[in-house]
């Protein structure tokens, strides 16, 4: 198995303007060196950016995500991912003054290869 660290490849600021640059395919195009095929890969960067909208009104529910991956019917545009914007960025901790006090969480997706 081959272990990727998400928190490296994947940011919801850098997904979103990557897209909004139209350059979203740029999210994968060094992760696999297996072929894919690019609408797909586009539809789910497009509905997983639907599903980080600011408000949560705005978020499809899973019925409808399902609905979204299963079709080829458009897509509303995406609106600016939830709680990460340019003027939102890590602030300084207050108490020590050090910007790197402040916690990151971490995940890392296992994904299984054959022999």
């Amino acid at each position: 198995m081959r272990k990727l660290n998400a928190p490296r490849m994947f940011s919801k600021l850098r997904a979103w303007k990557l897209w909004v640059e139209e350059r979203a395919l740029e999210l994968v195009e060094n992760m696999s060196d297996r072929p894919y095929y690019a609408p797909d890969v586009l539809r789910c960067i497009h509905v997983s950016l639907l599903c980080v909208q600011q408000k949560p009104e705005d978020r499809p529910n899973m019925s409808s995500v399902v609905l979204m991956l299963g079709s080829e019917n458009s897509l509303p545009d995406p609106k600016q991912p939830g709680f990460f914007t340019e003027r939102n960025m890590p602030a300084m901790d207050s108490s020590s003054g050090n910007p790197e006090s402040s916690s990151t969480n971490d995940l890392t997706l296992s994904v299984p290869e054959g022999r």
